[in-house]
């Protein structure tokens, strides 16, 4: 009886952690890039309650008789579903269409990629550089910051689809920056490390990250300027999962309030 208390208890924390996950999920709903996050969860040990056997011969039992010791998480996986596009008036708001990431360079020298593209340009000791909201600079395919021609305004860039940067002259004249948005794919988005700031972290799982610029059996990505990846948090859905979650913390609560009242019952039989 014992045992049921136990099972249910990480059963309730199971759940918690789900509600929590369930809540950043919620306050992130208007985050630009974000992605949602789901709990997943794995049963613990199994417990043998009988012998494999009930004869003297040693015949085994066409069933065997465990009974499970709880629940606890597994992972909070990220679904990378594309984000609805949301137009901006901003000529430094960018959306990608497709799977690719970003790539920035943080403080510590180390490049991290986001889905988020509220860039905008600001001053660095070397001239006028793409920044993310943080101020660590945007990086182009060859992994260098994306920079400002010298005299030239920042209102006269250029986006196209792909990702080249360029500006546009007095008279009309185009002119190419030859620098083009780093846009990197992996090969498993879900183990990319989140740390915080929008910022992703390669990691063992997540694999390398593979250059859409270099890599040809990648489908490229889009750039969308004046527009930004909103959230793909359903906040329909996440209510609905809430509700689950909730359900299943009472269910587990009251399984230990029955092993409590069992457990009394038992001790008032010698009275």
């Amino acid at each position: 009886m014992m045992r049921s208390l136990y099972t249910a208890a990480t059963g309730m924390l199971a759940q918690q952690a789900n509600v929590d996950n369930i809540s950043n999920n919620l306050s992130n709903v208007n985050t630009v890039g974000y992605k949602q996050e789901k709990t997943e969860f794995k049963s613990l040990l199994y417990q043998n309650i009988q012998t494999r056997t009930t004869s003297a011969n040693g015949e085994q039992k066409p069933i065997s008789a465990q009974v499970g010791l709880g629940t606890r998480v597994a992972s909070n996986t990220s679904i990378y579903k594309q984000g609805p596009l949301m137009a901006s008036e901003n000529d430094t708001d960018f959306a990608i269409d497709g799977d690719g990431f970003f790539a920035v360079r943080g403080a510590d020298g180390e490049t991290y990629y986001t889905r988020a593209g509220n860039f905008t340009w600001a001053v660095s000791g070397n001239g006028i550089v793409l920044t993310n909201t943080q101020g660590y600079p945007v990086l182009d395919t060859a992994n260098q910051p994306i920079r400002l021609p010298a005299g030239v305004s920042s209102g006269s860039v250029e986006v196209s689809g792909d990702g080249s940067f360029g500006y546009r002259l007095q008279n009309g004249t185009y002119v190419s920056m030859n620098q083009r948005f780093g846009l990197f794919q992996f090969n498993n988005p879900a183990g990319i490390e989140k740390v915080g700031d929008n910022l992703l972290a390669v990691t063992d799982a997540s694999g390398d990250p593979l250059n859409e610029n270099t890599n040809a059996n990648l489908i490229r990505s889009k750039v969308r300027q004046k527009y930004l990846e909103g959230s793909n948090v359903q906040v329909a859905d996440e209510m609905v999962n809430l509700i689950i979650a909730q359900r299943a913390y009472q269910l587990n609560s009251k399984a230990i309030t029955t092993s409590d009242e069992m457990l009394d019952q038992a001790n008032n039989l010698k009275r």
